[in-house]
Protein backbone atom coordinates (compact mmCIF):
# COMPACT_ATOMS: atom_id res chain seq x y z
CA UNK A 1 0.00 0.00 0.00
CA UNK A 2 2.23 2.92 -1.28
CA UNK A 3 -0.88 5.67 -0.78
CA UNK A 4 -0.90 7.14 3.06
CA UNK A 5 -3.37 6.79 5.46
CA UNK A 6 -5.44 9.70 6.70
CA UNK A 7 -6.60 10.06 10.25
CA UNK A 8 -9.70 12.15 11.23
CA UNK A 9 -10.86 11.98 14.99
CA UNK A 10 -11.72 8.05 15.08
CA UNK A 11 -11.23 7.62 11.66
CA UNK A 12 -8.57 6.14 9.98
CA UNK A 13 -8.98 5.44 6.13
CA UNK A 14 -7.12 5.98 2.41
CA UNK A 15 -8.96 8.43 -0.52
CA UNK A 16 -7.66 8.21 -3.58
CA UNK A 17 -9.34 9.96 -6.82
CA UNK A 18 -12.33 12.21 -7.10
CA UNK A 19 -15.97 11.91 -8.42
CA UNK A 20 -18.34 9.27 -7.44
CA UNK A 21 -17.64 7.85 -3.78
CA UNK A 22 -16.98 4.43 -3.59
CA UNK A 23 -16.32 3.44 -0.39
CA UNK A 24 -14.87 -0.15 0.61
CA UNK A 25 -14.85 -2.34 3.55
CA UNK A 26 -12.31 -4.88 3.70
CA UNK A 27 -12.91 -8.64 5.49
CA UNK A 28 -12.25 -10.31 8.72
CA UNK A 29 -8.87 -11.06 8.15
CA UNK A 30 -8.80 -9.23 5.08
CA UNK A 31 -6.23 -5.22 4.80
CA UNK A 32 -7.06 -2.56 2.41
CA UNK A 33 -3.87 -4.08 0.49
CA UNK A 34 -6.32 -6.96 -0.67
CA UNK A 35 -8.21 -4.09 -2.86
CA UNK A 36 -5.01 -2.69 -4.72
CA UNK A 37 -6.55 -3.56 -8.15
CA UNK A 38 -10.14 -1.45 -7.98
CA UNK A 39 -7.38 1.53 -6.02
CA UNK A 40 -5.47 1.46 -9.50
CA UNK A 41 -8.29 1.56 -11.76
CA UNK A 42 -11.48 2.97 -10.54
CA UNK A 43 -9.66 6.67 -9.81
CA UNK A 44 -9.35 7.08 -13.30
CA UNK A 45 -13.15 6.08 -14.27
CA UNK A 46 -14.34 9.09 -12.10
CA UNK A 47 -14.56 7.71 -8.92
CA UNK A 48 -13.25 8.08 -5.71
CA UNK A 49 -12.35 5.19 -3.72
CA UNK A 50 -12.39 5.63 -0.12
CA UNK A 51 -11.28 2.04 2.17
CA UNK A 52 -12.08 3.09 6.44
CA UNK A 53 -10.27 0.70 8.52
CA UNK A 54 -12.82 -1.01 10.57
CA UNK A 55 -12.37 -1.16 14.08
CA UNK A 56 -12.57 -4.47 14.59
CA UNK A 57 -9.89 -4.55 17.26
CA UNK A 58 -10.38 -1.54 18.56
CA UNK A 59 -13.84 -1.48 19.92
CA UNK A 60 -14.64 -2.01 23.25
CA UNK A 61 -15.05 -6.62 23.36
CA UNK A 62 -18.90 -6.05 24.54
CA UNK A 63 -19.73 -3.81 21.61
CA UNK A 64 -17.55 -5.44 19.09
CA UNK A 65 -20.18 -7.00 16.10
CA UNK A 66 -21.12 -6.34 12.72
CA UNK A 67 -24.30 -3.97 13.59
CA UNK A 68 -21.75 -1.44 15.51
CA UNK A 69 -19.35 -1.73 12.92
CA UNK A 70 -22.14 -0.56 9.98
CA UNK A 71 -22.72 1.62 12.65
CA UNK A 72 -19.15 2.98 12.48
CA UNK A 73 -19.18 2.83 8.82
CA UNK A 74 -22.66 4.86 8.24
CA UNK A 75 -21.09 7.40 10.72
CA UNK A 76 -17.72 7.61 8.81
CA UNK A 77 -19.99 8.43 5.74
CA UNK A 78 -21.70 11.09 7.27
CA UNK A 79 -18.03 12.76 9.06
CA UNK A 80 -17.26 12.54 4.82
CA UNK A 81 -20.84 14.54 4.11
CA UNK A 82 -20.35 12.04 1.35
CA UNK A 83 -24.04 11.38 -0.57
CA UNK A 84 -25.31 8.33 -2.35
CA UNK A 85 -22.59 6.13 -2.07
CA UNK A 86 -21.32 2.89 -3.15
CA UNK A 87 -20.60 0.35 -1.18
CA UNK A 88 -18.73 -2.56 -2.01
CA UNK A 89 -17.59 -5.58 0.61
CA UNK A 90 -15.80 -8.50 0.25
CA UNK A 91 -16.60 -11.84 3.19
CA UNK A 92 -17.21 -9.98 6.05
CA UNK A 93 -16.92 -6.56 4.22
CA UNK A 94 -20.21 -7.42 2.47
CA UNK A 95 -22.22 -8.48 5.27
CA UNK A 96 -21.51 -4.86 6.87
CA UNK A 97 -22.19 -3.22 3.44
CA UNK A 98 -25.28 -5.25 3.66
CA UNK A 99 -26.48 -4.04 7.09
CA UNK A 100 -25.30 -0.07 6.63
CA UNK A 101 -27.95 -0.44 3.33
CA UNK A 102 -30.16 -2.36 5.67
CA UNK A 103 -30.46 0.29 8.37
CA UNK A 104 -29.27 3.55 6.25
CA UNK A 105 -30.50 2.83 2.64
CA UNK A 106 -31.20 7.01 2.14
CA UNK A 107 -27.53 7.14 2.21
CA UNK A 108 -26.58 4.29 -0.33
CA UNK A 109 -27.30 4.54 -3.94
CA UNK A 110 -25.50 0.30 -5.57
CA UNK A 111 -24.12 -1.96 -3.10
CA UNK A 112 -21.54 -4.42 -4.86
CA UNK A 113 -20.77 -7.40 -2.89
CA UNK A 114 -18.32 -10.30 -3.33
CA UNK A 115 -17.95 -13.97 -1.34
CA UNK A 116 -19.92 -12.04 1.40
CA UNK A 117 -21.13 -13.50 4.95
CA UNK A 118 -24.57 -12.98 5.75
CA UNK A 119 -26.32 -16.08 4.92
CA UNK A 120 -24.40 -18.85 5.16
CA UNK A 121 -23.05 -19.99 8.45
CA UNK A 122 -19.65 -21.37 7.74
CA UNK A 123 -18.84 -17.92 5.92
CA UNK A 124 -16.60 -17.25 9.13
CA UNK A 125 -15.00 -20.71 8.90
CA UNK A 126 -15.82 -23.85 10.54
CA UNK A 127 -13.28 -24.28 12.87
CA UNK A 128 -10.78 -20.70 13.56
CA UNK A 129 -6.80 -21.51 13.02
CA UNK A 130 -4.80 -23.17 16.01
CA UNK A 131 -3.11 -20.40 17.47
CA UNK A 132 0.91 -21.41 16.89
CA UNK A 133 0.52 -23.99 13.81
CA UNK A 134 2.56 -21.94 10.90
CA UNK A 135 1.41 -24.65 8.74
CA UNK A 136 -2.05 -25.21 9.50
CA UNK A 137 -2.55 -21.50 9.07
CA UNK A 138 -0.98 -21.40 5.58
CA UNK A 139 -3.40 -24.20 4.72
CA UNK A 140 -6.31 -22.49 5.15
CA UNK A 141 -5.28 -19.24 4.06
CA UNK A 142 -4.47 -21.12 0.79
CA UNK A 143 -7.78 -22.81 0.82
CA UNK A 144 -9.20 -19.26 0.32
CA UNK A 145 -7.97 -18.95 -2.95
CA UNK A 146 -8.33 -21.42 -5.93
CA UNK A 147 -4.96 -21.05 -7.44
CA UNK A 148 -2.89 -21.10 -3.70
CA UNK A 149 0.18 -19.44 -4.67
CA UNK A 150 -2.67 -16.01 -4.39
CA UNK A 151 -1.82 -16.51 -0.34
CA UNK A 152 1.33 -15.22 -0.67
CA UNK A 153 3.70 -15.65 2.68
CA UNK A 154 3.06 -11.47 3.40
CA UNK A 155 -0.31 -12.76 3.91
CA UNK A 156 0.11 -15.96 5.84
CA UNK A 157 2.29 -14.07 8.06
CA UNK A 158 -0.39 -11.53 8.85
CA UNK A 159 -3.24 -14.01 9.80
CA UNK A 160 -0.66 -15.79 11.75
CA UNK A 161 0.14 -12.68 13.36
CA UNK A 162 -3.32 -11.96 13.96
CA UNK A 163 -4.10 -15.48 15.43
CA UNK A 164 -1.71 -15.27 17.79
CA UNK A 165 -2.09 -11.66 19.23
CA UNK A 166 -5.09 -12.85 22.23
CA UNK A 167 -6.38 -8.78 21.84
CA UNK A 168 -6.90 -9.50 17.66
CA UNK A 169 -7.82 -13.27 18.87
CA UNK A 170 -11.05 -12.41 21.14
CA UNK A 171 -12.30 -9.63 19.02
CA UNK A 172 -12.00 -12.14 16.02
CA UNK A 173 -13.82 -15.00 17.20
CA UNK A 174 -16.36 -12.09 18.62
CA UNK A 175 -17.36 -10.50 15.39
CA UNK A 176 -17.49 -13.85 13.86
CA UNK A 177 -20.00 -15.13 16.13
CA UNK A 178 -22.04 -12.09 15.62
CA UNK A 179 -21.97 -12.44 11.98
CA UNK A 180 -23.36 -15.78 12.28
CA UNK A 181 -26.55 -14.71 14.56
CA UNK A 182 -27.04 -11.27 11.92
CA UNK A 183 -28.74 -14.07 9.27
CA UNK A 184 -29.59 -11.51 7.10
CA UNK A 185 -32.31 -14.04 5.14
CA UNK A 186 -35.55 -12.48 6.46
CA UNK A 187 -34.05 -8.96 5.10
CA UNK A 188 -33.39 -9.22 1.47
CA UNK A 189 -36.39 -9.20 -0.01
CA UNK A 190 -37.03 -5.93 1.66
CA UNK A 191 -33.98 -4.53 0.81
CA UNK A 192 -34.29 -2.57 -2.71
CA UNK A 193 -30.59 -1.11 -3.37
CA UNK A 194 -29.46 -2.07 -6.80
CA UNK A 195 -26.65 -4.62 -6.17
CA UNK A 196 -23.90 -6.21 -8.01
CA UNK A 197 -22.60 -9.72 -6.75
CA UNK A 198 -19.28 -10.99 -8.07
CA UNK A 199 -18.52 -14.01 -7.29
CA UNK A 200 -15.99 -17.19 -7.44
CA UNK A 201 -17.17 -20.09 -9.05
CA UNK A 202 -14.69 -21.64 -6.68
CA UNK A 203 -15.22 -20.23 -3.45
CA UNK A 204 -15.39 -23.13 -0.72
CA UNK A 205 -15.42 -20.39 1.94
CA UNK A 206 -18.98 -19.00 0.54
CA UNK A 207 -20.16 -21.45 -2.18
CA UNK A 208 -21.86 -20.45 -5.35
CA UNK A 209 -25.17 -21.39 -3.70
CA UNK A 210 -24.87 -18.47 -1.21
CA UNK A 211 -24.31 -15.80 -4.26
CA UNK A 212 -27.62 -17.63 -6.16
CA UNK A 213 -29.65 -17.14 -2.88
CA UNK A 214 -28.73 -13.67 -2.62
CA UNK A 215 -29.05 -12.88 -6.33
CA UNK A 216 -33.02 -14.71 -5.95
CA UNK A 217 -33.63 -12.64 -2.58
CA UNK A 218 -32.44 -9.16 -3.18
CA UNK A 219 -35.10 -7.68 -5.42
CA UNK A 220 -33.02 -5.31 -8.00
CA UNK A 221 -29.26 -7.62 -8.24
CA UNK A 222 -27.22 -8.96 -10.98
CA UNK A 223 -25.48 -11.81 -10.71
CA UNK A 224 -21.75 -12.37 -11.92
CA UNK A 225 -19.16 -15.41 -12.20
CA UNK A 226 -15.41 -15.12 -12.24
CA UNK A 227 -14.28 -19.02 -13.27
CA UNK A 228 -11.16 -20.49 -11.69
CA UNK A 229 -11.73 -18.15 -8.51
CA UNK A 230 -12.35 -18.46 -4.88
CA UNK A 231 -13.16 -16.46 -2.01
CA UNK A 232 -11.96 -12.97 -2.82
CA UNK A 233 -11.78 -12.26 -6.53
CA UNK A 234 -10.99 -9.08 -6.42
CA UNK A 235 -7.59 -10.01 -5.36
CA UNK A 236 -7.74 -13.26 -7.22
CA UNK A 237 -8.63 -12.24 -10.76
CA UNK A 238 -8.73 -8.38 -10.37
CA UNK A 239 -8.71 -7.60 -13.94
CA UNK A 240 -12.03 -8.85 -14.36
CA UNK A 241 -13.56 -8.07 -11.45
CA UNK A 242 -12.84 -4.33 -12.28
CA UNK A 243 -14.33 -4.99 -15.94
CA UNK A 244 -17.42 -6.44 -14.95
CA UNK A 245 -18.10 -3.76 -11.82
CA UNK A 246 -17.28 -1.25 -14.23
CA UNK A 247 -19.56 -2.46 -16.71
CA UNK A 248 -22.38 -2.68 -14.64
CA UNK A 249 -21.87 0.60 -12.92
CA UNK A 250 -22.19 1.85 -16.70
CA UNK A 251 -24.60 0.25 -17.47
CA UNK A 252 -26.68 1.20 -13.71
CA UNK A 253 -25.56 5.16 -14.79
CA UNK A 254 -23.35 5.46 -11.43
Amino acid sequence: MTHPLKKEGNFSYLEIGEGTPIVIMHGLMGGLSNFNGVINFFPDKGYKIIIPELPIYSMPILKTNVKNIAVYVAEFIEHKKYKNVILLGNSLGGHIGLLVTKLFPERVKALVITGSSGLYESAMGETYPKRGDYDYIREKAENVFYDPIVATKEIVDEVYASVNDRNKLIRTLSIAKSAIRHNMGKDLPGMHTPTCIIWGKNDTVTPPEVAEEFNEKLPDSNLYWIDKCGHAAMMEHPDTFNDLLYAWLQQRNF
